[in-house]
């Protein structure tokens, strides 16, 4: 099974293991077509993480690349925030080596042909699907003066409407690169120095040493236990950790006695997402740079302490950060002999940060717009340091095996929709689809509450007397409560569930 936000890209997936492939391969496969497919949540240029079970034991991946060394932060003096398009918000691209350490260790198949729908797909061009076009034209007006942007995604001088072909000849070129040179390409060759000259022709950073000193890392996930399972995250500089605070709060609080949809339940949910959010706020950054490890945030005591804070009457205001949009994909992949994969891969906010090197088809994030400029927070700007992270794969095992494989996509809305999913899963036993389908909500700053009017009149009413000051956001809201898709492993074989929150997108194999 193959599970993500485009058709073409689960099919990609699926047709390496129709040629005798396993899950990673379908993953590889599913990630390089989706940044053909769907550039509007990714590229070349991405950052990723991925969470996987070889058979035996769970992996987990840090793709995530780290800021120039010349990102002092004399550089970004006088700002009042990071910068969020242009040169000055890339750092090191990092989804290229995902891609290649996943394969090296783990897949079967030759990368040429693992790689072979994705080129395909640009070089001959695809139908472009409604959901990624109306982001394309949402996202046109702010980025068409970036440097390269135009000529790579504004054919004709215009964003391209649904269902027209769209071709990328330069992404192709540049896919082809990277199989030929296991990589080198575009870290040490060819394509990392039209990176590196792009960059000083627009007043970047990025440098040649920045590009070959990039390495994905092997991590141990972390995880927390939650309704007789065990939920896995990527640890810090990403945003898992808050689901796992989340969750080992929310666990303390008793969950299921209600329906999952009853105002209680709902109560309890956000009270303990607005803790793990102020803590995350407070204390995620670079590993090296925090103060406190994620084994201090999870400790049963401390969770203890966190949990009797929440107010089962009246909603609270712990004083977490001012969440950010942005835009992601993620896809699952399982295949026949048990192996799973959880993979994100993203350009942060749509696009990215508009730049698009010139005869490439590059596209570069803008990762670096998750950095603080406060000098005393662990998350600080600093040459050769990795940002915060949004993007987060969930995965779940029970007893020791391999249970559910699983992401939500849309900034910061990312672990609270994992903290959702998990709920809905594992306390009352949701399928995957349903879990995906039900309306969400999504904490914002103070009491603020963002739902989905799914929710009910009702239940709205009633989150509000509760002290949640709602805000009830229209159906046609770009993005606000994410996509998602889930994997989940049965007795009887494997269930999928996918939604991207509009029509004629969604999509599980």
């Amino acid at each position: 099974m193959v599970a993500t936000s485009q058709p073409l890209a689960a099919q990609a997936g699926l047709a390496m293991m129709a040629l005798g492939g396993n899950a990673i391969d379908a993953a590889i496969a599913a990630a390089m077509a989706l940044t053909v497919v769907e550039p509007t949540g990714c590229g070349l240029g991405s950052d990723a993480f991925a969470i996987l079970w070889d058979g035996d034991r769970l992996h987990g991946l840090n793709a995530s690349g780290r800021a120039p060394a010349g990102w002092t932060p004399d550089r970004f003096a006088g700002l009042a925030a990071m910068p969020r398009r242009g040169w000055g918000a890339v750092t090191v691209p990092g989804a290229v080596s995902a891609w290649i350490a996943l394969w090296r260790r783990f897949g079967t198949l030759p990368l040429a042909t693992i790689a072979a729908p994705a080129i395909r797909y640009a070089r001959d061009g695809h139908a472009l699907a409604p959901l990624v076009a109306a982001r394309w034209q949402h996202e046109t007006p702010t980025l068409e003066d970036q440097p390269g942007f135009a000529e790579a995604f504004m054919p004709g001088g215009r964003a391209p409407n649904a269902g027209e072909l769209f071709r990328n000849p330069a992404l192709a070129a540049s896919l082809e690169a990277i199989v030929a040179s296991e990589g080198e390409a575009f870290y040490r060759g060819a394509l990392a120095a039209a990176m590196v000259e792009h960059a000083k022709a627009h007043g970047g950073a990025l440098a040649l040493d920045d590009l070959a000193a990039h390495e994905a890392e092997w991590v141990e996930p972390v995880g927390q236990d939650f309704a007789g399972a065990r939920v896995w995250e990527i640890p810090p500089n990403g945003q898992g950790i808050a689901t796992l605070i989340g969750l080992g709060i929310l666990d303390r609080l008793e969950p299921g006695t209600r329906p999952v949809d009853d105002p209680q339940t709902l109560h309890l949910a956000i009270e303990a997402m607005k803790l793990a959010l102020a803590d995350t706020a407070r204390f995620v950054g670079e590993p090296a740079a925090m103060a406190v490890s994620p084994d201090d945030l999870l400790a049963p005591a401390y969770l203890d302490r966190r949990a009797a804070l929440v107010d089962r009457t009246r909603a609270g205001d712990p004083g977490h950060g001012d969440p950010r949009p942005g835009g992601t994909v993620y896809l699952a992949a399982a295949d026949p002999s048990g192996r799973m994969i959880s993979f994100i891969q993203s350009n942060y906010m749509g696009f990215g940060s508009g730049v698009v090197v010139p005869g490439t088809g590059i596209s570069l994030q803008n990762r670096g717009a998750g950095f603080s400029l406060d000098p005393t927070h662990p998350n600080a700007v600093g040459p050769g340091k990795r940002p915060f992270h949004t993007i987060i794969p969930g995965f779940v095992t029970k007893d020791g095996a391999p249970l559910q494989a699983f992401g939500v996509m849309g900034g910061p809305m990312q672990a609270q929709g994992h903290l959702q999913m998990a709920l809905r899963t594992l306390v009352y036993d949701q399928n995957p689809q349903a879990a995906a389908d039900a309306p969400r909500w999504r904490v914002e700053k103070g009491r603020k509450v963002a739902v989905e009017p799914g929710l009910g009149a009702e239940t709205i009413a009633a989150l509000s007397a509760l002290g949640h000051e709602v805000v009830v956001e229209p159906p046609d809201a770009v993005f606000a409560f994410g996509g998602a898709q889930l994997i989940v492993r049965t007795e009887a074989g494997y269930v999928g569930g996918s939604d991207l929150r509009k029509d004629g997108q969604a999509v599980a194999f």
